[in-house]
């Protein structure tokens, strides 16, 4: 169990990029949470949203506002595997074969508008976001610390994209949303934008070692087992869900588990509460289940039955 002062520790580096990110970003200010809360829990994180939101805003701003090595990619449907992990080339100055690196081997990667690669090329970032490791002709490169992908797409143009599969889709901790800003926010935005691109002057505010610290302290911040019987009932409920035709795998449960751990650090608690977990239950887990037939014909939504499971479930007092 973490003490006081690292809790703090986790709250002040979290308050450091949040004002970051918050310098191109205007309002989101719990998005920018979630973002950070699966960054220190190690997640990778899916942002779905219209056009013009600022999705890949929010991406480059978390990116430059860290000290660590960053790629983008931006998927396409001529995108082959090869562009993303990398291959080996006869390099005819030595007379051998060498390894060049593909950009999902750095440690923020951005991967825009990821479904408008064909399922081929999206597979490609199935190792690496698993076993934190990418496999060329034979060879198993691992990738550096601390690794985060962050991948965006629009759900609501359909030509010319290839929906993410479920076992890519489960490799997500997060999937967020932006949404529209409200009056005040986009006017701020116009201020905010009126001179120049506020991304272009970002600055890091932390370092790859420091991310990597407070991974560490997150891991040891107090959950109560009363705690975990309520996470592992939520999780097992949405299997058992007449309207579910799968659920959350316990790849979800670990990382709900630990994304609400981040979450208690980042507000500054050395131990979890059950509104961490409550919070977190929609973009941890609505992306992950599947529904039937009938109950999209009802029109039913991930979102509702996340919610409705929220209110069947006894919360711990």
């Amino acid at each position: 169990m973490i003490t006081a002062g690292q809790a703090r520790e986790i709250a002040d580096a979290a308050a450091a990029i949040r004002a970051n990110v918050q310098l191109a970003i205007v309002g989101k200010d719990q998005v920018i949470e979630y973002t950070l809360a699966a960054l220190f829990s190690g997640g990778h994180i899916l942002v779905e949203d219209v056009p013009g939101i600022g999705k890949t805003t929010l991406a480059r701003a978390l990116a430059y506002s860290l000290a660590c090595e960053f790629r983008r990619i931006q998927f396409t449907p001529d995108l082959m595997p090869s562009d993303i992990t990398g291959i080996h080339y006869y390099n005819q100055h030595t007379g051998d074969f060498e390894f060049r690196p593909g950009p999902v081997i750095s440690q923020i990667v951005l991967a825009d508008e990821i479904n408008r690669a064909t399922p081929r090329t999206q597979s490609a970032l199935l190792e690496a976001m698993a076993e934190r490791q990418v496999t060329v002709d034979q060879n198993t490169v691992p990738l550096p610390e601390p690794f985060l992908v962050l991948a965006t797409q629009n759900p609501i143009e359909l030509e010319g994209t290839f929906p993410l599969p479920e076992a890519q889709i489960d490799r997500f901790l997060l999937r967020l949303r932006l949404g529209y800003p409200s009056e005040d926010d986009e006017g701020a935005m116009l201020e905010r934008f009126e001179d120049a691109n506020p991304l272009t002057s970002l600055q890091p505010v932390a370092a790859a070692d420091d991310v990597m610290h407070i991974q560490s302290l997150v891991r040891r911040v107090y959950i109560d087992p009363v705690l975990r019987t309520y996470l592992v009932r939520l999780i097992r409920a949405t299997r058992s869900h007449a309207d579910v035709e799968l659920g959350a795998s316990p790849r979800a449960t670990l990382g709900l588990y630990r994304c609400a751990q981040a979450l208690a650090g980042i507000r500054g608690r050395e131990y979890v509460t059950p509104d961490d977990i409550k919070v977190l239950a929609e973009p941890a887990l609505s992306h992950r289940i599947i529904l039937k037939s009938m109950a999209r014909l009802r029109e039913r939504s991930q979102e509702s039955v996340v919610a409705e499971l929220l209110e069947e479930q006894p919360v711990p007092i």
